[in-house]
């Protein structure tokens, strides 16, 4: 913890906690535009950062990607804030974002007060995915199993709707569901609308579990889209508030209102 009071104690280090708060997954060089401040001194300040736990880094090729990593932050507030402050510094941390993702993805992270066998119950019981996403998901979650998707009275059951990784209580991936003319009556899209969304390959659902201390880190990777697709638009806009509907059923026993 001490380490992660030096690092914020600097404004610098502060400031590109900032940036990285409103666009998550920069590099170096993103970083330091619109700074002055050589690049050595702005790597410096990002070691201290990562020493810290409060950054962490990925490669994409040649290049380091930075991310913002709230844990530790939410530890403090954990430790520190009053119940009223600590609420709204868990509210923030929550707003982790896909912005770390390529284009054809979406990312969302968010730390829930849950165990991680809690959380992986959480996505894969049907009675519990009914509560807070109005869906229910059947399976015995092993590798290459068909999963069913029930949902406002349209049953979506297809031979590439399968678990691809399954890791208790770690990692969970599954293959997203059909696009039925049933699925395109419960949203009420028009005929034009289903046929377009089915057309489209059938994309990837990747939920990352890790423990951390009282809370559990979440992490969701929906990818596999091609470009312009709109089951990416229509997901990105969907899966924040089936998350934080999620979160809140497991923190307080009831899910958001629908």
């Amino acid at each position: 913890m001490d380490a992660v009071f030096k690092a914020l104690a600097d404004p610098t280090r502060r400031a590109l906690l900032d940036r990285l708060r409103d666009r998550n997954g920069q590099t170096l060089g993103e970083l330091c535009a619109g700074l002055d401040m050589a690049r050595q001194s702005v790597s410096k300040h990002l070691a201290v950062l990562e020493g810290a736990g409060v950054v962490t880094t990925e490669r994409r090729g040649r290049e380091k990607v930075h991310h913002l990593d709230a844990a530790p932050i939410n530890a403090i507030a954990d430790r520190w804030l009053s119940r009223y402050d600590r609420d709204r510094a868990e509210a923030l941390a929550d707003l982790k974002t896909a912005l770390e993702a390529p284009m054809n993805e979406f990312v969302y992270t968010t730390y829930i007060k849950a165990t991680a066998e809690q959380l992986w119950e959480a996505i894969t019981e049907p009675a519990f995915t009914q509560r807070y996403w109005s869906v229910q998901l059947t399976s015995d979650w092993q590798v290459g199993s068909l999963v069913t998707w029930q949902f406002a009275g349209a049953t979506m059951a297809d031979a590439e709707q399968v678990v691809v990784e399954s890791e208790r209580p770690r990692r969970l991936a599954y293959r997203w569901h059909a696009i039925t003319p049933e699925f395109g009556k419960a949203i009420d899209a028009d005929e034009e609308a289903v046929a377009r969304l089915a057309a489209e390959p059938r994309s990837l659902v990747t939920f990352d579990i890790e423990e951390l201390g009282e809370y559990t880190r979440l992490k969701i990777t929906h990818g596999g889209f091609p470009e312009g697709s709109e089951m990416l638009a229509g997901i990105s806009e969907g899966w924040p508030a089936i998350l934080a509907s999620l979160k809140t059923l497991l923190e307080t026993g009831e899910p958001l209102p629908a």
